[in-house]
């Protein structure tokens, strides 16, 4: 049984995009599990664009939001939970900004079960993904314009093919789109609850999983298609979010992830570090950010 999880906080357009595309799809879900984290009208889109459907069950359950940052981790372990409570054994995480190709759960269903992936060892199995650029305007995709270009800094295999990750390749874990049986979901325990607000949760993911003997595997075909949304880089709108849940992965860790934006944030006055202490702090004078 095949279970697609989804978490939302507003992006109502692009959930619409995401569900389109899951009625494409070639192979289709049993169940797809949409977590709103607290978002009351999360369950009036669905149901809106599931009613008469003949596809498989969806369900819509509400995580709150506490503090105003997004419990990521938490909603998508509430996801795993009520699908594996309802029998699914191969679990299809997506952001909800992703529409699947109409090969994904397919290339995903049909690496779960291949020989190289059930090997000894917890697995994650991640598909190539395209950031679709602004003009495109969800969530009416023509599938014809959506020509993959996969991420540069990510393999993109032939469809078919699979492919354990590389050392230098095992921290490219991302949640945009991955899949993973229920077993090896919760041998790893799923995802880490400490981290609240973006950033840092696929890392522990994937820490877990390198210190469990487990591997990450790239397959072919398992394609998705970003959704267009505003942001900036270095992401400030996440400053606080990201400084805290880098002190978390780096209390369990022993280093610190996301490097790149926190030495931006030090080099913009909004973040300092205190090689002292090897900690990380947001500066007094810095302005609030939003969860989003």
């Amino acid at each position: 049984m095949i279970a697609v999880l989804t978490i939302v906080a507003g992006r109502h357009d692009h959930l619409r995009g995401q569900l389109a595309g899951l009625a494409r799809s070639r192979r289709r879900a049993d169940l797809h599990v949409v977590v709103a984290m607290g978002d009351a009208g999360v369950a009036g889109v669905v149901a809106e664009f599931t009613a008469g459907s003949t596809a498989g069950r969806t369900i819509v359950v509400d995580v709150p939001v506490l503090d105003g940052e997004l419990p990521l981790a938490r909603a998508r372990n509430t996801a795993a939970r009520t699908a594996i409570g309802a029998g699914a054994d191969l679990l299809v995480l997506l952001d909800v900004d992703c529409v699947p190709d109409a090969e994904l759960l397919d290339a995903y269903a049909r690496a779960a079960t291949g020989p190289l992936v059930r090997g000894e060892g917890p697995a994650l199995l991640c598909g190539a993904v395209t950031y679709l650029p602004p003009a495109l305007d969800p969530p009416h995709y023509d599938r014809a314009e959506l020509v993959a270009r996969p991420h540069p800094a990510r393999p993109d295999l032939p469809a078919g093919q699979v492919r354990a990750a590389t050392a230098d390749e095992r921290w490219l874990f991302w949640s945009l789109s991955f899949a993973v049986t229920a077993a090896d979901l919760e041998r790893l325990g799923g995802f880490c609850e400490e981290y609240t607000g973006y950033g840092a949760e696929d890392t522990d993911l994937a820490a877990v999983l390198q210190q469990q003997g487990g591997t990450l595997f790239w397959v072919g075909g398992a394609h998705a298609f970003h959704q267009h949304h505003p942001t900036s880089r270095p992401p400030v709108q996440h400053l606080h979010a990201i400084v805290r849940n880098a002190t978390v992965f780096h209390r369990r860790w022993g280093w610190f992830p996301m490097e790149g934006w926190l030495t931006a944030f030090r080099e913009l006055g909004l973040a300092d570090y205190d090689a002292a202490s090897s900690t990380w702090s947001v500066r007094s004078a810095a302005p609030a950010t939003t969860s989003r």
